[in-house]
C-alpha cells in the first residue's frame, strides 16, 4: 500500500533527484554516505561532532529526540551538551532544570557573555545543557534588525570554543519548530542535521523544503560541510498500515538516510517530561527506552563517536 497520491510521491522521487543531479551522483542517499565515509576519516582528528535536531513542523518529537538522544548517548560514556535553543525551554524542563533569567544563549549570541558560562550540569553522568528561556526569542528580532555580517554564523561562533575545547564529544542542539534565523543558525554551525519526521502524512510537507534549506546553506558557503545525518521516524505505531507505508515510502525514497530504529508512539515519552525526567529515568525498560538506546547506539556507530 502506498500512503502518498502518486503527485506527492512524484514530487519526493524529484527531491531526490534534484540533490542527487546537484551533487553528481544518482541517489542522495548514496551521495551523503560516500561524503559521509570521507568526513569520518577527517572527523577522527575532531573530537566534538555538533548534531541539529530540526523540523520546522512542530509536534514531531524534535525536543523528545534531542533529551533523549543527548540522555542515551551520555549513558554510553559519550560526553554530550544538550543546547536549548527554542523560546519555550521544553528541552530545559524536560531535564527537570528551571528556567532562569539570563539562562539562555542571549548574551552569548551578543557578545555580552560566553558560552561557557552557561553551561551547568544535569542529574545524568556525562550530560550538560545550557538551557533557555524567552529570552532567546529576541534573537530572531535582533539579528534580522542589525543584519550584521556573518549573522547566519552567530552560534558557530558562540560554541566554536567549546567545540575546540575537546571538553564533548557530542553537541546536540534542540531547534524551534521552524526554519527561522535561530534554526538557520543551528544548521550553519551543526556538522550533521537529523530531521524527525512524524509517521503521518501531513508530516511530510515540510520534508522538501528542509532539504532544499539544507542545499542552500550548502551552496551559499555558509555550511559547505553540512550533513544530512539522517531521518528518523518518530510516532511509529506498527499496527497502523499508515504508518507502516510511510515508513516504507521514505525509506524507499532515501534508502541510507533513514535510522534503524524507529521511536514508537508512546504514552510513557509524552509523560516523562512532566516528571523532568529522561524516558530512561522514568520509564527504563519500556518500547521509548529501548528504541531510543537503539538510536544512540546508531548514531555512535554511524558517526564515529568516541567517548
Amino acid at each position: 500500500m502506498n500512503a502518498f497520491p502518486r503527485g506527492n510521491a512524484i514530487k519526493l522521487s524529484r527531491i531526490a533527484s534534484n540533490l542527487a543531479e546537484i551533487r553528481g551522483c544518482t541517489r542522495i542517499s548514496i551521495f551523503i554516505f560516500k561524503r559521509q565515509a570521507l568526513w569520518a576519516i577527517i572527523e577522527k582528528s575532531m573530537s566534538t561532532k555538533i548534531f541539529s535536531i530540526a523540523n520546522q513542523k512542530g509536534g514531531v518529537g524534535k525536543t523528545t529526540t534531542a533529551v533523549n538522544l543527548a540522555c542515551g548517548l551520555a549513558r554510553r560514556g559519550i560526553r554530550t551538551l544538550l543546547v536549548d535553543l527554542d523560546s519555550q525551554a521544553n528541552a530545559t524542563s524536560a531535564l527537570g532544570i528551571e528556567k532562569k533569567v539570563g539562562g539562555s544563549l542571549y548574551n552569548a549570541f551578543f557578545g555580552e557573555a560566553s558560552a561557557e558560562e552557561k553551561i551547568i550540569p544535569t542529574g545524568t553522568k556525562h550530560l550538560d545543557i545550557i538551557p533557555s528561556e524567552a529570552d532567546i526569542a529576541a534573537i530572531e528580532s535582533e539579528l534580522l534588525q542589525l543584519r550584521q555580517e556573518n549573522y547566519l554564523g552567530c552560534l558557530k561562533s558562540v560554541l566554536d570554543p567549546i567545540k575546540d575545547s575537546g571538553k564533548y564529544d557530542a553537541i546536540i542542539i534542540d531547534c524551534p519548530p521552524s526554519l527561522g534565523m535561530l534554526s538557520m543558525n543551528s544548521l550553519v554551525a551543526a556538522n550533521h542535521l537529523i530531521i524527525t519526521l512524524q509517521c503521518e502524512y501531513l508530516a511530510m510537507e515540510g520534508l522538501s523544503q528542509i532539504l532544499e534549506t539544507v542545499e542552500r546553506i550548502r551552496e551559499s558557503g555558509n555550511n559547505p560541510e553540512l550533513s544530512i545525518g539522517g531521518i528518523l521516524m518518530t510516532m511509529f505505531d506498527v499496527r497502523t498500515n499508515l504508518s507502516r507505508a510511510i515508513v516504507d515510502d521514505i525509506s524507499n525514497t532515501f534508502p541510507q538516510l533513514v535510522f534503524k530504529a524507529k521511536i514508537p508512539r508512546s504514552i510513557r515519552l509524552g509523560e516523562a517530561p512532566s516528571y523532568g525526567k529522561s524516558i530512561f529515568e522514568y520509564d527504563p525498560n519500556g518500547a521509548g527506552a529501548l528504541a531510543y538506546d537503539a538510536l544512540s547506539k546508531e548514531c555512535i556507530r554511524r558517526f564515529a563517536l568516541r567517548s
